[in-house]
Formats: C-alpha cells, sequence, structure tokens
C-alpha cells in the first residue's frame, strides 16, 4: 500500500433529490445534486448553480485553501430577514481529482432550516505513517530530529517528497520563529531563525506561510504549470527553478490557536496523490503536539536564560524553585551604575531614554557576557553581574577587571549624549539562590559581599572614578591596582582600602 490509500475522495450524485431551506425559503433543489465524501470529515451536498435560487448568493471576499480539493470561495445569502455571512462555499477551479464539483455550491448547516451535512464515518487511522508518529515519534528529543525522522519516515513509503520544512512561531527577545528544514538525499536538517520585524517584511507577507498562519486553510499549487496559475509566490518561483514540481503548505495547529506551518515539495513529474497527502494529513495533528511540547520546553529555557541569565536560568529549570533554597558561592561582583541618569531622564523624551537606556544596558552586558559572567539584574539604572569563582579566584577577578575596562572604554565612545558609568569591583562569599515571596520569586546574590559592590560604585561619584576595585580583587589581581587608600563607605562599619586600575 503506497503511503496510505485509507485516505479518500469520493463524489456520487445523492441518492435522492435534494432541497435546501433557510426559514421555509427554497434556496436550492436538486435532483443532480453531488456528494463529496472525505476520510474523516463531514461530507456536504453541493448544488448545481443552475440549481440555487436567482438572488440569494452575494460573492464574498473571503477565501481558505486545501491542499485536498483547491480555494474555496464563499457566498453571502441575501434574504427577506436579513443577510448571512459566508454562509455557502463553492470551489469555482478545484483540483483535477475533485474537477466534478466545478460550478456547485455547498451551504453550512447554519444556515439552514434542516442539515444537509453527512457525519464523518468512524475511519480509524491506519498506515505506517500513524504507525511511526504513535509509536516512534515520542523518543526524538528536538525538532530538528521529529522533522528529520518524519521525512525519512515519508521517503521510505513511496511520499515523493523532496523538501519538508517546519516554521514555528516562538517566543524569543530576538526571533519571530524558528525553522526547521530537511532535503532528501542532504545532510540532516538546517535550522535557522526568522528576526523579529520579519513578519512585517514582504518575504514573509507574499508568502503562502502567511496565508496558512492567517487561518485560511492549506496551499497547494503545481510548480511545473505553464501559463498562469493561482498563486505566484516568490518561493514558489525558486523552488522551481530547482526542480519542483508541487508545492504544499498544511496548517500545524497548536492547542492555544497559534497556527504554524509545514510545507512539503516533491519533484517528480506526477507530484502528490490524495493518498500522499491524505497520509500527512491524518498525522498533522498529532505531530503538531509533539512540536508543541518541544518549543514550549524551547520558550521555558529561552525566557529563563534572557530574564535570569545562563546559570540562573538553568537552576530554576532544573527544579531549583523552593524559597530559601541556594548555595553560599565565592564571586567577583561586579556592579555597574549609569552617571547623571537623572539629568538624562529629565532632557530627554521618554521613548529616546528608553532606547538610551536599552543602548547602555547592551554596551554593559556584552562584556560581561562575552566572558562567561552572569547578568543577575537590571536594578533601575545599575547593572548586578557575578563572575563565580572555579579554582583560581584571579581568574574570575580578572575578568571582571577585564569586563569592566571594556565597559568604561565602550561608553566612552558613545555621544548625543555622552554615557559615563560608576563601577565597583569585589570579590567575596554570597548565597546565590532563591529569595522573596511565596508566589513571588527572585533568583539572585545576596549577602554583604553584593552590597560592598555597589557601595564602591556608589563611591565612584565622590572620587570622580569610573571604576573602583576593593582589597579583596587587589589581592588577586595585585600587579593591575593602583590604591587610592583607606574610605569610609555609606552603611559600611570599617574603612574599606580602594584601588583603580
Amino acid at each position: 500500500m503506497n503511503a496510505a490509500q485509507a485516505y479518500q475522495i469520493a463524489i456520487q450524485t445523492a441518492a435522492q433529490p435534494v432541497r435546501a431551506l433557510h426559514a421555509g425559503l427554497i434556496l436550492a433543489e436538486s435532483a443532480k445534486a453531488l456528494v463529496m465524501h472525505e476520510t474523516g470529515l463531514t461530507s456536504y451536498h453541493y448544488f448545481p448553480r443552475e440549481d440555487v435560487a436567482e438572488g440569494v448568493l452575494q460573492p464574498s471576499d473571503r477565501r481558505t485553501f486545501c491542499p485536498f480539493k483547491g480555494t474555496a470561495s464563499y457566498w453571502h445569502l441575501t434574504l427577506p430577514d436579513g443577510r448571512i455571512e459566508n454562509a455557502a462555499f463553492s470551489y469555482e477551479t478545484p483540483f483535477p481529482e475533485v474537477a466534478a464539483i466545478a460550478g456547485h455550491v455547498a451551504f453550512f448547516d447554519d444556515a439552514l432550516d434542516q442539515a444537509l451535512c453527512l457525519a464523518a464515518p468512524d475511519v480509524g487511522l491506519s498506515g505506517p505513517l500513524v504507525d511511526w508518529l504513535l509509536r516512534d515519534a515520542w523518543m526524538c528529543k528536538t525538532q530538528e530530529e521529529l522533522t528529520e525522522q518524519f521525512g525519512r519516515k515519508m521517503v521510505d513509503i513511496g511520499v515523493p517528497l523532496w523538501r519538508l520544512s517546519v516554521g514555528i512561531r516562538t517566543l524569543h527577545p530576538q526571533l519571530a520563529s524558528r525553522n526547521y528544514r530537511w532535503l532528501r538525499g542532504g545532510d540532516g536538517v538546517m535550522a535557522f531563525g526568522m528576526p523579529q520585524g520579519m513578519l512585517l517584511q514582504p518575504a514573509y507577507l507574499d508568502s503562502p506561510v502567511r496565508h496558512v498562519s492567517e487561518g485560511l486553510g492549506g496551499v497547494r499549487q503545481r510548480l511545473d504549470l505553464a501559463g498562469e496559475t493561482e498563486f505566484r509566490f516568490p518561493v514558489m518561483d525558486d523552488l522551481r527553478a530547482q526542480g519542483g514540481t508541487d508545492y504544499v503548505a498544511m496548517p500545524l495547529p497548536f492547542s492555544d490557536g497559534q497556527i504554524n506551518t509545514m510545507t512539503l515539495t516533491s519533484d517528480h513529474p506526477q507530484g502528490f496523490s490524495t493518498a500522499d497527502l491524505g497520509a500527512v494529513f491524518q498525522c498533522v495533528f498529532g505531530l503538531s503536539r509533539f512540536y508543541e511540547t518541544m518549543t514550549l520546553r524551547q520558550n521555558t529555557r529561552t525566557l529563563l536564560t534572557t530574564y535570569l541569565g545562563q546559570r540562573s536560568g538553568t537552576r530554576v529549570l532544573n527544579g531549583e524553585t523552593q524559597r530559601g533554597a541556594g548555595e553560599e558561592i565565592r564571586a567577583a561582583i561586579l556592579y555597574c551604575d549609569l552617571r547623571d541618569s537623572t539629568q538624562l531622564a529629565a532632557s530627554l523624551p521618554r521613548g529616546a531614554y528608553l532606547d538610551l537606556l536599552n543602548n547602555y544596558f547592551e554596551i554593559v552586558s556584552e562584556p560581561i557576557l562575552s566572558r562567561w559572567g552572569e547578568v543577575l539584574k537590571f536594578i533601575g539604572d545599575a547593572v548586578l553581574a557575578i563572575f563565580p569563582v572555579e579554582g583560581d579566584p584571579a581568574k574570575a577577578c580578572g575578568l571582571a577587571r577585564d569586563a569592566a575596562l571594556e565597559i568604561v572604554a565602550r561608553l566612552a565612545e558613545t555621544d548625543q549624549p555622552p554615557l559615563r558609568c560608576a563601577i565597583g569591583v569585589h570579590l567575596g562569599e554570597v548565597t546565590f539562590g532563591n529569595v522573596g515571596a511565596p508566589e513571588r520569586l527572585d533568583f539572585t546574590v545576596i549577602g554583604s559581599a553584593a552590597i560592598l559592590a555597589a557601595r564602591l560604585s556608589e563611591h565612584c561619584k565622590v572620587l570622580d572614578q569610573s571604576l573602583l576595585f576593593s582589597g579583596a580583587v587587589q589581592q588577586a589581581l595585585p600587579e593591575a591596582m593602583v590604591p587610592l587608600g583607606g574610605h569610609a563607605l555609606h552603611n559600611i562599619s570599617e574603612a574599606t582600602e580602594i584601588y583603580t586600575s
């Protein structure tokens, strides 16, 4: 059995004359009505256009797409008691497999006095693709693996698949979606992201993916047809140039209503058959749950690391969520504050100040993250970061010092307006873990060492310095420090030896 012969579309003449009524008014009456049966779906009666009452149909702008039947055009019903929008539909230029329904009109049951639709028969899903979905797909651990296994399985059972692509909307500060592409004969799956803002660009707006994601159904287009075709998306021209003959885009719905997209391209002279696409369609809803579970896990990890940092996010994801849970660690602590922020906020429009603040945070964060430091939080216009000690304290202090020097240098290069900072760096013991209320926790560092780093930052303004280090850092890096003497810091009981670079 090639693919899944269980999926079929059959059209037959209705066994007896059929009448469609609304409030006693005859909308259509025919002895030549057709009934289309499609595996697992409701069967509709289709009336020849000449057997529909004159003047009741008004064209609608709505269109939906089906990879099995073609483009559905919709009709409003204009009736004595008012208009019923999108109450009927037709396939004006259906695919060859269902050419018999061309020019026929079907009515939705909710516009009729008596239902005409026939309930879908209880068809058992079967076939090698469904077997794979139920038995093996759950073992795939990533979207890449799931995409590759699904593509290979289709080829194994005879589906003439050349290219498989899956696009999934995601929660990511820089990406709007993640895409996974598999080519028959290629080397695995290529994964790439679509940047935020691309959804407003022509590459997306003029694509079949947009039609599918807006809930208009699936898109299908033979790529090797000469002359005018219904769809002229640029991606289809690209695939045609590469040898593609048949293109299908199917919805991949998630349980929250988000509609993602799976596209299939064939390079076989005959393209896909109804049985080929039916085998895929029977798997789509189950397959989408696997993608959804993997995407939720990926989104969770992305959001935790984005909002908490790499180390903190990983700890929370691994179950360290109890209030008070944490560990004592030694770390180089960096506290960076923006100088003159009050004046800047007062002199700039709110939007401009927000842009400035984001630029400042980016400049401060990049040197820290590139050295495997952890940005724990943004406090107003300040940044708290740590470089945990893993063996030699001098290494952590050196990374913190180098990050601080780069921050000062990069901020000095800014203009319109110029930005200045106040950075304090200290080496000490802190508690790294969960603090807060039972329903609202924060993963951070607490302890006197973190407070001292913040006090050093404050004292930069007193000494008119951009960067100050504690004596603990100087002991780890004695050759790189310039002594500034002992100083009394706010709420620190003893004088603190302070150094700069």
